[in-house]
């Protein structure tokens, strides 16, 4: 089991306030760093440190990527990229934490197991849990592949049924396979699944900046 702690204090930056992991290090790999920006008499945006007039960033979009606690001043384009985040954040995360159960087959293993997995409440790790234990950094999965099948015999629209993952284990620079196929509550795991596939979209953008 992981010992990462999930303290977390309050802070003021130059842009409002801060609700911020203890240790810096442990920041959520979904969270975008504060932009640079110099202070003067037009306003900035929060979120992509441009400087506006008042009428061009007078929107205050809650911003939960950078740890705001209250909706903070954004340009109308980052405004709309802010609002699509919040349906990741209000629904997508809790899914996620909630977990979903599947058949999990390591490497090139012959042996599956049954296990639970679910995202840790610090965003840094999906734990898998059945009669054994183990845990992936999202920091160090490199591809993810979402599996589909057709939902009805006739060929209807598909849907999420298994992923495949490539990742670093901690301390190892080999490369690991994961796959994970859906159980026996194959709602619940295609909803856990769908929430996953949106994680990794906002997860390589983050690397990509």
């Amino acid at each position: 089991m992981s010992t990462v702690p999930d303290g977390k204090k309050l802070v003021r930056s130059p842009s409002g306030l801060r609700m911020v992991p203890e240790n810096g290090a442990f920041n959520s790999p979904f969270s975008l760093d504060e932009p640079q920006w110099v202070p003067d008499k037009e306003h900035h945006c929060r979120r992509c440190g441009r400087c506006f007039c008042d009428k061009c960033c007078s929107k205050k979009v809650a911003l939960p990527r950078m740890c705001f606690v209250d909706p903070v001043r954004q340009c109308g384009e980052c405004s709309l990229v802010s609002q699509k985040e919040m349906e990741f954040y209000d629904k997508q995360l809790k899914v996620l934490m909630g977990g979903g159960s599947f058949i999990v087959t390591l490497g090139t293993s012959k042996t599956s197991e049954t296990m639970m997995c679910r995202l840790s409440n610090n965003h840094r790790y999906i734990f898998f849990d059945g009669e054994s234990h183990f845990e992936v950094e999202l920091s160090r999965i490199s591809s993810m592949q979402v599996l589909t099948e057709e939902s009805t015999p006739e060929g209807g629209n598909s849907r999420a049924s298994g992923m495949l993952l490539h990742y670093k284990p901690t301390g190892s620079q080999d490369p690991q396979q994961l796959r994970m196929e859906a159980a026996d509550d194959k709602k619940t795991a295609s909803s856990w699944l769908a929430a996953m596939h949106k994680a990794a979209k906002l997860l390589y953008e983050a690397r990509d900046r």
